[in-house]
């Protein structure tokens, strides 16, 4: 079965343990998500999670990770294929918020403490707050999964491997 791919950023702001949020208009539940959406055609993951970012909240950032895939099969949304939602983590680089008021109800920074505990979310968004948290008093290598790029065995192409990171002494032998 085909896969409609999904991509969200978590944008989370070190400084102050915040995390950018939206409440989508067009659903029956309000209830705080990370902005996000489908992938265009040969767009990388974390390019899609900028973009997506930004069109839903005016936000700008940029990509730091991946954290987390959910993958979920005969979902109702997806157009009669399974779907692949990806959670990137974004650093921001502009924290004016000035939301699409076509897909958004409300857009806030919010405390990752807060949003982990409130029951005005999803499960997954919950769940991934937790994460965030956890990286965020542990650090965050601690969660990130790193992206690196290396050469394909087709001359002149690359592809990107998305991994926890590795020793630097195990970096030169890889």
């Amino acid at each position: 079965m085909p896969y409609l791919c999904k991509n969200t950023g978590a944008v989370v702001d070190e400084s102050n343990g915040k995390v950018l949020v939206v409440q989508d208009k067009n659903k029956t539940v309000n209830a705080w998500k990370f902005p996000g959406g489908l992938s265009d055609p040969g767009e990388n993951v974390g390019t899609t999670a900028v973009r997506e970012v930004f069109e839903e909240t005016g936000v700008r950032s940029e990509f730091k990770s991946l954290l987390s895939i959910r993958q979920q099969h005969n979902h109702p949304g997806a157009f009669g294929m399974s779907d692949m939602y990806i959670i990137c983590r974004l650093s921001p680089l502009t924290h004016d918020i000035n939301f699409c008021t076509q897909e958004c109800l409300r857009c806030e920074w919010l405390e990752l403490t807060e949003l982990a505990k409130t029951h005005a979310t999803t499960p997954i968004t919950s769940r991934l707050a937790s994460l965030l948290l956890h990286g965020l008093n542990q650090g965050f290598d601690k969660i990130d999964l790193a992206m690196e790029e290396l050469p394909a065995v087709y001359s002149g192409r690359f592809y990107q491997l998305y991994h926890r990171e590795l020793p630097q002494v195990l970096k030169h032998k890889a």
